[in-house]
């Protein structure tokens, strides 16, 4: 649903630093502009609470933020609840994360050549979230077969969680095709900062289980 951890932005400072972001000028030198410090959501939305033009502005910017998922600090906080997968004709699986692998640890299995997609919910709570995005890197005996990179979007503060679902897809079909496969799942965003790290199993099958 990069394998590699992204770094973080070397020029960045959290905890209440000032922040600097680089640009470049007209003559095409980079330069380092102080944004100042990164403060909790909860905070910038008392500021001028009473200043009624100035809080319609912050609503039509921000949406509908649910002030009860809003911490005191200023990093964002995102939980991952669950995946489900979705195939024509088939009842959904949901999967809740972590995955629970079953007595042959497997998390979920597939039948060759068919149609499928995935669909995540999660939560944001505290701030803000910049850039969410998340990669699926997959292996087969070893051998790198995919290595997708979705991104998600921004999103604020809300009890109600969200909900994305991907493209639907054919799962490889053939004798060559089934059999174990691994992958890992990685839930970040644009500072680099990682909600979910999770490496998996699956199986790709002649047939859909009896049960699952």
């Amino acid at each position: 649903m990069d394998d590699n951890k992204v770094k973080e932005n070397e020029h960045e400072k959290h905890d209440g630093a000032d922040i600097e972001e680089e640009e470049e000028d007209e003559e095409g030198h980079k330069r380092f502009v102080v944004l100042g410090p990164q403060v909790p959501l909860k905070e910038q939305l008392e500021l001028d609470k009473d200043d009624e033009s100035l809080r319609r502005w912050k609503e039509q910017l921000l949406g509908q933020v649910d002030t009860e998922q809003l911490g005191e600090t200023a990093e964002p906080e995102v939980k991952v609840l669950n995946l489900t997968i979705l195939s024509p004709g088939r009842p959904d699986l949901v999967l809740p994360i972590p995955f629970q692998a079953d007595d042959k640890g497997y998390a979920f299995t597939l039948k060759d050549g068919s149609l499928y997609s995935f669909r995540f919910s999660f939560t944001v709570s505290n701030n803000i979230v910049s850039g969410l995005k998340y990669t699926n890197t997959v292996w087969k005996t070893g051998v790198r077969v995919e290595n997708k990179k979705m991104m998600l979007g921004t999103f604020s503060p809300q009890l109600e969680p969200y909900v994305y679902e991907g493209e639907e897809e054919t799962t490889p079909a053939g004798i060559f095709a089934r059999g174990s496969y691994s992958a890992k799942l990685r839930f970040f965003d644009d500072d680099g900062k990682c909600y979910l790290e999770t490496s998996y199993y699956f199986e790709i099958r002649k047939e859909w289980p009896a049960t699952q």
